[in-house]
């Protein structure tokens, strides 16, 4: 049995790894401050090996207990959730990392940062390997979050190098499934409730920007073999699908799949908004042995009932 400290863990991401972690065994610390999460998605465990604490990272804590591992999992991700407290967004990814690697130094544990595809900004390099330092526009909207997920790896890599700590960083691309937050405003989840509810399908733009869209177990196996990597590598890593739609496609897509008579209009493109975002996973096939497995049409077949439950429960 380990002792797993996830940071966001009653976020979208955390409560999949706590459900995988609480299945094999392992005791899981979930730290969540419910900012961009509802307590209600942790009403589903009920084992005497989950512990929660309310805490909000940007403040020192401590634990008092050995952890083995910390996923870092906590910070607003969506772009109408960051950028409606980018100040909270940038505190969360600076100094919550500053914090939870102090609890990393402490307790000698393994840590997985998660990064993100957004510290590509607007890809000039199609698709985006781990040596393209990327094209973002640090004054834009966006730049909360890209800027500061930016800045959390130069921050783990100056504590892997100066502490010596085990660490991992994953840069996740566009990732979908259940328990992400109805509200959260990410374009699937929009799409299927947008569907679902018979309202007009919002395509910001003409709709031809494409995206690569990972089932969330797909990534658990990635972040979790990343996990399992030995000390000498760190990352980052790529973590997607490699596979492109257009966002035309996927509205389509889920249209016929939930049989809607939902209509799609077109509004005016998003600031800052990138035109191509596909991952390069050469690097995850060479050192994790991982690809991912479930196509989109899985994927969707997967999520939608879980929305249209969700719903139905309102």
């Amino acid at each position: 049995m380990k002792t797993i400290l996830i940071a966001g863990g009653a976020g979208f991401i955390g409560i999949n790894l706590c459900k995988r972690f609480l299945n094999e065994g392992n005791r899981i610390i979930c730290v969540d401050n419910f900012y961009t999460s509802n307590k209600r998605n942790l009403e589903i465990f009920s084992s005497e090996n989950f512990k929660l604490i309310e805490h909000d990272i940007i403040t020192p804590f401590d634990i008092d207990e050995d952890i083995d591992e910390i996923y870092n999992l906590a910070s607003p991700t969506s772009p109408f959730t960051y950028q409606s407290n980018p100040l909270q967004t940038i505190k969360t990814n600076v100094h919550g990392v500053f914090n939870l690697l102090d609890l990393a130094v402490k307790y000698d544990a393994k840590f997985l940062q998660s990064s993100t595809s957004e510290v590509y900004g607007e890809p000039l390099e199609h698709p985006q390997k781990e040596s393209y330092w990327g094209n973002v526009n640090p004054n834009g909207i966006r730049s909360c979050y890209d800027e500061s997920k930016r800045c959390a790896e130069s921050i783990c890599l100056n504590y892997h190098r100066e502490y010596g700590i085990n660490l991992k960083i994953a840069r996740i691309f566009n990732t979908y499934g259940p328990y992400m937050d109805i509200l959260d405003g990410r374009v699937v989840t929009n799409f299927i409730i947008q569907a679902l509810k018979g309202e007009d399908i919002t395509i910001y733009g003409e709709g031809l920007q494409t995206r690569s869209f990972c089932y969330i177990d797909d990534l658990l196996d990635g972040l979790i073999k990343l996990m399992d990597t030995g000390n000498e590598f760190t990352g980052p890593v790529n973590l997607g699908n490699t596979i492109e739609f257009t966002i035309s496609d996927l509205a389509n897509k889920i249209l016929e799949k939930i049989d809607s008579n939902s209509k799609i209009i077109y509004l005016p493109q998003a600031q800052d908004d990138p035109t191509q975002r596909k991952p390069d996973i050469s690097l995850a096939k060479e050192k994790l042995s991982w690809q991912p497995k479930v196509m989109l049409d899985e994927g969707l077949d997967n999520t939608i009932p879980y929305y249209r439950d969700l719903i139905n429960s309102l």
